[in-house]
């Protein structure tokens, strides 16, 4: 992309009411960015769900003196900016409708044929969350993803920290441009994420610090990676937005269960509850469900627990399983003469200990 290019997307970019649904709608039907802020507005009026209001400040041309600054700031900075149509522009956020047209990246990032997870969570981690959180990143080491969070404080620097030391490459999602850095106290380890990974956003140097800047961030999150896995969360907080988030993509969600009196594991205990995310209560279970063959094309093993104590209706549902692979929640309700409400709880309870693992599409099977 050219300089003059990259200006007429800058432009857009930043005209106000235009979001990135809008801005990709218009600049399909004109071609470009350029021709989207050089065409008429009667001629832009006639593109289906585009009004007045919307396109008004597209005219504007303090938009283009604006970029024209912007451009400066990203020249003088080594920034490299990502376009949606672009070969370096992460694959699976093209699939998202809301993706930016737009990224601004710095580091030493390389996307290609590579897994890709967001590990995220609250900052108030506690030391059960840190624990299983490196134990995560460690164990999914042969594997070698890229893990993504938001360099925030808690989990995202503790999932950051933890690539580092295993050599993984990691990359940190802003919630500001790149002309700063939040929180200042994780400034340290810019150097080793930049190394090994680097920073992406789509906000402008001149974009106002705000906290719905953290959500707007949060797609980008969920929508690059192929699974997002929720260590711990509160029963309110930004990493159940992202969950959702990544939900609505059709993403696979995990969350690492905790106890029902553990204030910062309620948010993960409902999305397990209300089936937003698989239960996660081993590390190996994310490339298994994820499908990730390591070189020699083994799957990795997961161990099973022996002499497991079962109620006669847990008895019953893993004898039906035994015998007819991965099954339906509704299947194995009317299969096993059990009410569905009581299957969904029985389930549960197998997986904790470690006999059963969900599967995407409500289908389960034995360990």
């Amino acid at each position: 992309m050219t300089d003059q290019d990259l200006i007429y997307v800058l432009a857009l970019q930043h005209v106000p009411k235009i979001g990135d649904v809008t801005a990709k709608k218009l600049i399909n039907h004109c071609g470009s960015a350029q021709g989207v802020l050089k065409e008429t507005q009667s001629n832009l009026l006639k593109i289906d769900g585009i009004g007045a209001t919307t396109i008004n400040g597209i005219f504007d041309s303090k938009h283009l003196k604006d970029a024209e600054n912007e451009l400066q700031f990203i020249k003088e900075n080594n920034i490299k900016s990502l376009y949606f149509t672009d070969e370096d522009y992460p694959e699976r956020l093209t699939h998202c409708i809301d993706s930016p047209i737009l990224l601004f990246q710095v580091g030493d990032v390389n996307l290609k044929q590579k897994r890709i997870i967001s590990v995220i969570g609250t900052r108030k981690i506690t030391t059960y969350g840190v624990a299983f959180c490196e134990k995560l990143i460690e164990q999914l080491v042969p594997f070698d993803p890229i893990i993504v969070s938001g360099f925030a404080y808690g989990t995202d620097i503790t999932a950051q920290k933890a690539a580092i030391k295993h050599k993984l490459q990691t990359i940190g999602c802003l919630a500001h441009g790149l002309n700063q850095i939040y929180p200042r106290t994780h400034k340290k380890y810019m150097t080793q994420v930049e190394e090994k990974g680097g920073f992406l956003t789509d906000f402008w140097s001149t974009d106002p610090f705000d906290r719905n800047n953290f959500l707007k961030r949060n797609r980008i999150i969920a929508g690059m990676s192929e699974a997002t896995i929720v260590i711990e969360s509160a029963e309110k907080g930004g990493s159940l937005v992202t969950a959702d988030i990544a939900n609505s993509y059709g993403k696979d969600v995990f969350a690492v269960p905790g106890r029902a009196t553990d204030s910062q594991s309620i948010g993960c205990n409902n999305l397990i509850k209300t089936q937003q995310a698989h239960l996660l209560s081993n590390p190996l279970d994310i490339p298994y469900m994820l499908n990730w063959q390591l070189e020699n094309n083994e799957k990795p093993a997961i161990q099973k627990q022996l002499f497991v104590e079962l109620n006669e209706d847990e008895k019953t549902i893993y004898n039906f399983l035994k015998g007819n692979d991965r099954q339906l929640l509704d299947v194995i309700a009317v299969q096993c003469n059990i009410p569905i409400f009581k299957v969904a709880g029985l389930l549960l309870q197998m997986e904790l200990k470690g006999l059963t693992r969900p599967l995407p599409g409500k289908l389960f099977e034995l360990v």
